[in-house]
């Protein structure tokens, strides 16, 4: 008999069912998180610094119903960090976006410094892997994120002719 999935964790999980494209569902995600970010960007009305709190606010409530969300569909696959829960990309995608323009020229640059970062690890993200269930589903893409962002900023001040 197959366990029973949640419903809503599993549509959060998979964002929507994202996490379901190959190959790279975890691109999919944060290709995702940056459309939306942009679409949201240019339809509602916004400053930079209401696109800035706005975001922040977005990926802290995104990687808040993350983790229970990867928690169950994790512990429902039978696997520690299935590929096609994406959810994590998502609010690591949406950090890294925060303090950028919206425009391409710089989400282009934060969505492949999150790729990068998210897929390397690069101390001390992969430690945050060890916490249990979604915390370590989530943070390790969260503390990416935040690393993408940082990078970002700094290559806004080092080219400022990518304005």
């Amino acid at each position: 008999m197959a366990t029973p999935k949640t419903r809503w964790a599993w549509t959060l999980a998979t964002f929507f069912g994202a996490g379901y494209l190959a190959p790279g569902p975890g691109t999919y995600g944060s290709f995702a998180a940056v459309l939306l970010w942009y679409a949201a960007a240019h339809i509602l009305p916004s400053t930079t610094a209401s696109l800035a709190v706005a975001t922040s606010v977005t990926a802290i409530l995104v990687t808040a119903i993350g983790i229970p969300a990867s928690t169950l569909t994790a512990r429902e696959a039978g696997r520690k960090d299935p590929g096609f829960v994406v959810i994590d990309e998502v609010a690591g995608q949406l950090f890294a976006l925060i303090l950028m323009p919206p425009d391409w020229k710089h989400a282009l640059p934060a969505l492949i410094l999150f790729r990068l970062f998210d897929i390397i690890k690069p101390w001390p993200i992969r430690r945050l892997e060890a916490l249990p269930e979604g915390m370590g589903i989530m943070l390790d893409d969260v503390a990416a994120g935040l690393l993408a962002l940082i990078f970002g900023v700094g290559l806004q001040h080092l080219w400022p002719h990518i304005h």
